[in-house]
């Protein structure tokens, strides 16, 4: 036998593409472009690529980009390589050689070969034991069938799957037989579900029967723990197109209980945007069965027509939008893949509702969660503040800590830093009701000693009536409270400070001159006892004095068996902050906090910092 093509130059295209819904439809476009292009047509001159190996090429980089994708969530590489071949190689011995490595010399055959990187070394998602869990997976079986070689290579920072198709002659077009997309992907599904002569009508369905059960679970696997309504209905598009439809569409109810048009899927991309055109003008209605519906075929341009079915998202007997499918070329879809079409759309609906369901909660503990805290600190003349608040647990805004500082008319200022067990809702309860009761007591006229006698009393109450109510007893939550009035000064640049400390980490007194000490008398915690007696300490901060508040997540930073505030450790802290101003004693409170461990911080972090300073005169004028 002679050389089948001549002698030429390997030509090498390669992409990086995000871990995206897009990536699929990226993959897809780049590697038919690089096969169409002219590279492709120098490397394999003077003869044209089949349109079937193109196709075959788009259809297996779509699955491995799809697996990456869906199951690792990584970026992945892609490279097309168009490979001559050599130019003195007798047929025969062409066909029989093996291809050994993706890093071989070139194969005597001509062929295309493609290769999808997952670029995370730690990714399991081709050849590992999650890919054997899954029966190898539909993309490996496509290769499996289709290529004529391919294997998985492990370089030192990734894992990629190769795949090698024969480069086969174009067809003359006056010789060629007219094929459309949905023929195409008949072709694949029947690779994948081997039916006799007689059965070939459908094979979509008959793969439906075969791979319907798997391809289900790993829908229900992929859509459960969606908490975004949007990612939801793109989700559903890239699990129906082109498995079990040439295109689909998702509209969500929204709140005036109308359909907005959310997701547009189409195996060909550049019928996207048509197909929403023609969708938007003709929505579905709200008051849809519970089963599938025919539905009109779209008027999109160039469309040989079809079988459209249309099914309600509805879960937990409330409808949340629909769910549109259509398949081209067919004049009524087969019984089962309407039925397994049907099964995705309850799960979609399930997910949607869910995701909902997740937004209102954190929309409501959001609006919740605000009203614990301060908008803002009140400034006070003659008085530099600074706080630091973070709450610990991801996605936090609002924890056990709680702090607040407001005005008392023209001469005073009310203070307080708080710390409930906990930071569930009960705690956030016990937080809101602290910090605003004590805000009502204090504008009722109400001391320092009084309010915390009177938040005692309340928190007691609480909880005994809570105890009634439920019919058993409640897990106590005790307050440890640190509150104070301030009445500073600004002509002197001092300020009079009347406070207490029941059952908080004492609040510590710098001076100038370096000297540390606590600033009020250690006492009960509030909800303890229901006839406690709260007494008050008063002291003067000269100018220049800091007074430092904590909550136990500072004290209690832990660094093996010892606390940051053993042997006074907060105490020499605040020592080497003389001369700073507010804010950076807070600062420099917290980065020691960090810096004391290792470790993450595993509880709520509060720091108020109170330093009296002489107001600046402006100059008077001649």
């Amino acid at each position: 036998m002679g050389a089948l093509f001549p002698l030429a130059r390997e030509s090498v295209s390669r992409t990086t593409l995000p871990g995206s819904v897009r990536a699929p439809g990226a993959a897809r476009t780049f590697v038919r472009t690089a096969l169409t292009g002219r590279s492709a047509a120098e490397a394999f001159a003077p003869v044209a690529l089949d349109e079937r190996s193109i196709d075959d090429a788009v259809l297996l980089v779509s699955e491995l980009v799809t697996n990456a994708v869906l199951h690792a969530g990584t970026r992945v590489e892609v490279v097309c390589r168009m490979q001559p071949g050599d130019a003195t190689a007798d047929e025969d011995d062409a066909l029989g050689q093996d291809e050994p490595s993706l890093l071989a010399d070139a194969p005597r055959r001509p062929g295309i070969v493609v290769e999808v990187a997952d670029l995370h070394p730690a990714s399991t998602v081709y050849g590992g034991p999650e890919t054997q869990r899954r029966g190898r997976g539909r993309g490996l079986q496509l290769i499996g069938a289709l290529a004529e070689s391919w294997g998985v290579t492990y370089h030192r920072t990734r894992k990629a799957v190769w795949f090698r198709l024969d480069a086969e002659r174009a067809v003359p077009e006056s010789d060629a037989i007219p094929t459309s997309a949905l023929g195409r992907e008949l072709r694949f599904a029947e690779t994948l579900a081997p039916v006799t002569p007689r059965e070939q009508r459908d094979p979509t369905a008959d793969w439906v029967d075969r791979g319907g059960p798997s391809f289900l679970a790993e829908a229900s696997e992929l859509l459960t723990g969606q908490l975004d309504e949007n990612m939801v209905a793109a989700l559903a598009g890239q699990l129906l197109v082109p498995r079990l439809a040439d295109w689909c569409a998702v509209w969500l109810t929204t709140p005036s209980g109308g359909l907005q048009l959310a997701r547009v899927w189409h195996s060909d991309e550049h019928r996207i945007d048509a197909l929403r055109l023609s969708l938007e003008r003709y929505p579905p209605p709200t008051g849809l069965g519970s089963a599938g519906t025919s539905w009109p075929w779209p008027g999109i341009a160039d469309s040989q027509g079809g079988s459209a079915v249309c099914f309600p998202l509805i879960a937990h007997g409330r409808s949340h939008g629909a769910l549109l499918i259509g398949r081209a070329g067919v004049p009524r879809m087969a019984e089962g893949v309407v039925r397994l079409s049907e099964d995705v759309a309850r799960r979609v609906a399930q997910a949607v509702a869910t995701a909902r369901q997740y937004t209102r909660q954190a929309t409501i503990s959001r609006a919740l969660q605000r009203r614990q805290l301060p908008m803002s600190l009140a400034h006070i003349p003659g008085v530099d503040s600074a706080i630091v608040y973070e709450p610990h647990g991801e996605g936090q805004t609002v924890g056990g800590d709680f702090y607040d500082l407001f005005p008392m008319g023209d001469r005073r200022w009310c203070f307080l830093l708080g710390d409930v067990q906990g930071s569930d809702p009960e705690a956030m309860s016990v937080t809101g009701l602290a910090r605003h009761l004590v805000r009502l007591l204090a504008r009722e006229g109400h001391g320092v000693e009084s309010v915390l006698n009177r938040l005692n009393q309340a928190l007691v109450e609480e909880e005994a009536e809570t105890t009634e109510i439920d019919g058993e007893q409640s897990r106590p939550r005790f307050l440890s409270l640190l509150y104070g009035e301030l009445e500073p000064d600004p002509e002197g640049g001092s300020a009079r400070c009347t406070l207490a400390s029941a059952g908080h980490p004492l609040p510590l007194r710098l001076t100038t001159d370096g000297t540390v000490a606590p600033a009020a008398s250690p006492q009960m915690l509030l909800g303890i006892d229901e006839n406690p007696d709260f007494h008050a300490d008063t002291l003067d901060l000269a100018p220049g004095e800091t007074l430092l508040c904590v909550t136990d997540g500072v004290t209690e930073r832990r660094n093996g068996v010892r606390q940051l505030d053993d042997d006074d450790g907060l105490s020499d802290i605040l020592r080497g902050c003389v001369g700073l101003g507010a804010k950076a004693v807070a600062e420099r409170v917290r980065r020691a906090t960090y810096d004391f461990s290792p470790e993450p911080i595993d509880d709520d972090l509060a720091v108020l910092v109170l330093e009296a300073v002489p107001t600046v005169e402006s100059p008077q004028a001649p």
